[in-house]
């Protein structure tokens, strides 16, 4: 199983049919902080549901498609984290995450997806990562922003949630940009 130790507490696990009941544990449980965020939420009922997702991810996984990770802190399944689109022809990916309520502000996502933009870069060779966020979802912009991506713009109305269009803030970062800030 692909795995990353983050630190003495915190990985990065694949994920793995056997999550599921925990996954869907996380989301049922941060169901009203994430659904402002997330417009899949209300296909998710059951921990079938995430078991087809997880399902559906490795097998993206096995083409080279996604990489879909959980979080695990303590031991204990508490958020997600990974590549949600890969562009193998053009060597770029974009980073998706959610993080349980009762566990923000801790680091985890920057710590997370630091991990993700070094595998990317170092390991699979990709040129340019893509971090985007709904343009009010401060706490996720934030990430990027910490990270020293660039923003490029906002998508105007560019993702449906449930019933309105959300615009989304866009971050880049190349693959010569992080080897800078790796180097100072």
């Amino acid at each position: 199983m692909f795995s990353h130790r983050i630190d003495e507490d915190t990985e990065l696990r694949l994920h793995h049919e056997r999550h599921a009941d925990e996954l869907f544990v996380l989301v049922d449980r941060n169901r009203a902080y994430l659904w402002e965020w997330l417009p899949w939420l209300d296909g998710t009922v059951t921990a079938d549901d995430e078991r087809d997702f997880i399902k559906a991810s490795l097998e993206f996984f096995g083409r080279g498609e996604l990489l879909p990770m959980g979080i695990w802190h303590l031991g204990k399944l508490v958020g997600t984290v990974g590549f949600t689109r890969v562009n193998s022809s053009n060597r770029a990916a974009e980073i998706g995450y959610c993080i349980s309520e009762d566990q923000q502000e801790k680091g985890l996502i920057t710590r997370a997806c630091t991990a993700m933009i070094a595998y990317g870069f170092n390991e699979l060779d990709y040129n340019r990562i893509v971090i985007r966020a709904a343009v009010d979802n401060l706490p996720s912009r934030a990430v990027p922003e910490r990270l020293g991506f660039t923003y490029e713009g906002t998508e105007r109305q560019s993702e449906w949630h449930y019933d309105h269009f959300k615009d989304v803030a866009a971050y880049s970062m190349l693959a010569d940009e992080w080897r800078s800030l790796e180097q100072s």
